[in-house]
Formats: structure tokens, sequence, C-alpha cells
């Protein structure tokens, strides 16, 4: 009998004064860096979320097409993984994928990212429901660029 394993992405976070830099993971491969606000007691729109692990869903919006949501984040929601580049002018506690991290809180090709992490995500939800464990890394194994 086969036993079922836990998809997951894996985020691990470095926290910076003016903001959080991460690197997305799936089955040990980085499929992106990220950005998101710094950590502020997770005060809705203008702090990151508490680390930890999510459930996470496929969404669709005018603004933002295809992106993903993270479920039950605790005193949160509306909590999205969806492109931006400037983690200060378009975040408000979301999490944002990008090509590289260009600043404290910017990255570039943010786009592009998005498209790599739901082609992954496409093919993780094919296995079975897909979770987020949200880390913080050793920041001496994380570039803080």
């Amino acid at each position: 009998m086969q036993t079922s394993r836990n998809v997951m992405l894996v985020l691990k976070r470095i926290y910076l004064d003016k903001a959080v830099h991460g690197r997305l993971y799936m089955d040990d491969g980085l499929l992106a860096c990220t950005i998101e606000l710094p950590w502020r007691q997770n005060a809705r729109h203008v702090s990151c979320i508490p680390e930890g692990v999510y459930a996470v869903r496929k969404r669709y919006s005018e603004k933002f097409k295809w992106h993903l949501v993270l479920l039950e984040v605790p005193g949160r929601s509306g909590i999205l993984i969806h492109p931006a580049n400037d983690a200060a002018k378009e975040l408000q506690g979301c999490i944002a994928p990008v090509t590289s991290i260009t600043a404290p809180g910017k990255g570039n090709k943010s786009k592009a990212a998005m498209q790599k992490l739901m082609e992954a995500y496409d093919l993780l939800k094919e296995k079975e429901p897909v979770t987020i464990r949200i880390t913080k890394e050793m920041p001496d194994t994380l570039d803080n660029t």
C-alpha cells in the first residue's frame, strides 16, 4: 500500500527592518525568491503573516489573474501569493514571488515567477492537497540583498 506524502511548498524567510525576503522551494528545488512586508505583530495590511503551515488553493481574480490563497491564517484573511515587485507599494500582508531580489522589499520579474509557481502548483495538486510551510531561515544562509 502506497503512503500519502504531504505535498508542500516551503518558504524560508529572513527578517529585515523594512521587509521580509525569502526563497520558495518545492521538493528542495528553488521556485522563486519572495518579498513581503516586515513583521509587525501580524497587524492586518501592514505585516507579513506568522510562520506556520497553511493550506493553499488556486484562485482567479481580474486584478491578479491566477494566483494562490492561504487558508486559515490566524487573525487574518485574504492572504494571497500574487505578483508584485515592490512590497511597500503593492502588498497588504500578502506574499509576492519574484525572479530576484533587487533591494529591500523589491524584486523583479514577478509575473514570470508567479507563472512558474502556478505551473508547480498544478503539478503538486495532481498528487494531493498542497500546503505551504513558512519558516525562518538562518541569517547567514540567505542573501540579504
